[in-house]
């Protein structure tokens, strides 16, 4: 199966399962190009992810921006390397919910890379080729950003985040959607 890893580490010839917020240690895989390359513009130190996604009905990666130039201020600037494998399908668990995605729980061998100097220009370029879409936060109703806010809400409540203010995604909450993370405390 040909897959994709998308990472900020250069000059890598094995990828190798590392430990994130799904507590236990996984390689992230896709089968698509432009989902790998996600991971490569996170808003959010680690273990924590902040790259909102989902599909289109067509099956495009769809970039969800629910604050004004998301997209450009996680990606502006950065690099990174998006590494192809072959992995036996004997070492891959698929990821719940995300169409394409793969879990590798054992090393695997890189086959080849795509060297990435500016994510967010990467960005721009697929969007033009029809391999994503950007969905800017000035296009989106009250009500779907509303959906998006308690998404977040109900994601801190799950990790229980009230423990732990000072993590790196509690912090990126009360930056960027303190209203949020007042109803959290409040409730």
């Amino acid at each position: 199966m040909h897959l994709f890893h998308g990472s900020n580490t250069f000059n890598l010839h094995t990828l190798v399962p590392r430990l994130a917020d799904h507590d236990h240690p996984y390689i992230y895989l896709s089968d698509n190009q432009v989902v790998a390359g996600f991971y490569l513009a996170n808003g959010v130190e680690r273990p924590y992810y902040w790259f909102p996604y989902g599909f289109t009905e067509n099956k495009v990666p769809q970039y969800h921006e629910i604050y004004p130039n998301a997209l450009q201020e996680v990606s502006e600037g950065l690099s990174g390397v998006i590494y192809e494998v072959d992995p036996p399908e004997t070492i891959l668990q698929p990821f719940k919910n995300i169409p394409g995605a793969w879990l590798g729980t054992e090393p695997i061998a890189i086959t080849s890379e795509t060297i990435i100097p500016n994510c967010y220009h990467w960005f721009l370029t697929m969007e033009k080729q029809g391999k994503l879409v950007i969905s800017r936060f000035e296009n989106y109703s009250q009500k779907a950003l509303d959906w998006w806010y308690k998404d977040i809400l109900e994601y801190i409540r799950g990790k229980d985040m009230i423990r732990t203010p000072e993590c790196s995604y509690a912090l990126f909450v009360k930056d960027k959607f303190p209203w949020v993370w007042e109803r959290y405390e409040s409730d």
